[in-house]
């Protein structure tokens, strides 16, 4: 079987690294290095790159906290990402060679969380099959809600009953190119007001991010009376999109805008062709593992549940 190279990421390498994230079989723009490193000073990272001769064939965007490897923790999905023109049996011998190399490197788990099989059109479960058999385990799964865009929607009746009563009062949805007022506003006081916390990016982060990747980064907000009572971040790849923060105000909640805001945003990109309408997972820490107002909210939009799998793998 082929033996491959494997080379530890360098920041001279990030022109090759991004150029060829532009061109992989199941790759998003989380994995260009202009994203992945927003937060470097949280995390050491162990980002790999596999070569056949001289000749990039697979990445896998990694961290490392001391001898234990991750699919990066400051991503949503991670796994190996690779070139269109690999098969299985290619798959396999740089999964091989990668082993080698975590085992070279004294490396005592590697932990890796795929990308779900939704996000990639041509099909993206070579590397859970073959880490299988080489050893590894599910250590955890998690419920990921999406909608499939390209069946008939499944909105429930009382949300479109409600979404018709909403569509008679004066909301206002727009497409913001500043996110300041969602997040001063709505989302960072309704966090902590409700969950005790904050989002996953500051203000000035998802700002920098958004700069940086303008058509993939959008916010849409709601106002009434001039007032801004919702709004939702949505990351768009190719064929999905993802709603990756979503909150509404007081008011907001009374007018149901998010609802409202939520419809629209899913008859819109079904309307422009994409696939999928990614709302995440739906964790909780309770005894059942998930949180069940979640759960209905996502199903009566019309999610149905798809799977975000972690994996792990014992090396020593």
């Amino acid at each position: 079987m082929k033996n491959y190279s494997v080379q530890q990421y360098q920041q001279s390498e990030c022109a090759n690294w991004n150029a060829f994230i532009g061109q992989a079989k199941n790759a998003t723009f989380l994995f260009h290095r202009d994203f992945m490193e927003y937060h470097k000073d949280q995390f050491e990272d162990f980002s790999l790159m596999i070569f056949d001769n001289k000749k990039l064939v697979a990445v896998l965007p990694a961290n490392k906290v001391g001898n234990i490897v991750y699919s990066h923790q400051g991503l949503t999905y991670g796994g190996l990402v690779y070139s269109p023109k690999l098969n299985g049996e290619k798959v396999a011998a740089i999964l091989d060679s990668l082993l080698s190399f975590f085992k070279k490197k004294e490396v005592q788990s590697f932990y890796f969380k795929p990308i779900p099989s939704f996000y990639s059109s041509k099909g993206n479960a070579e590397t859970d099959f073959f880490m299988i058999k080489k050893g590894a385990f599910l250590e955890r799964k998690e419920m990921n809600l999406a909608i499939n865009l390209a069946m008939p929607l499944t909105i429930s009746k009382s949300k479109l009953k409600h979404f018709r009563k909403i569509e008679e009062i004066d909301l206002k949805l727009i497409e913001e190119h500043q996110l300041e007022s969602f997040w001063k506003l709505v989302l960072v006081p309704r966090l902590l007001e409700k969950h005790d916390t904050k989002p996953v990016h500051t203000l000035k982060e998802i700002t920098g991010l958004k700069e940086n990747f303008p058509n993939n980064i959008k916010q849409f907000s709601v106002y009434y009376e001039n007032v801004i009572v919702a709004g939702i971040t949505v990351f768009e790849t190719e064929t999905v999109v993802k709603s990756q923060y979503g909150a509404t105000t007081k008011k907001g909640e009374e007018l149901r805008a998010l609802d409202f805001l939520f419809i629209n945003l899913i008859k819109k990109y079904k309307s422009e062709g994409k696939l999928f309408f990614d709302m995440g997972i739906v964790n909780d820490a309770n005894e059942n593992g998930y949180h069940a107002g979640l759960l209905k909210q996502k199903e009566e939009l019309g999610c149905s549940v798809y799977s975000q799998d972690f994996y792990k793998m014992n090396l020593i």
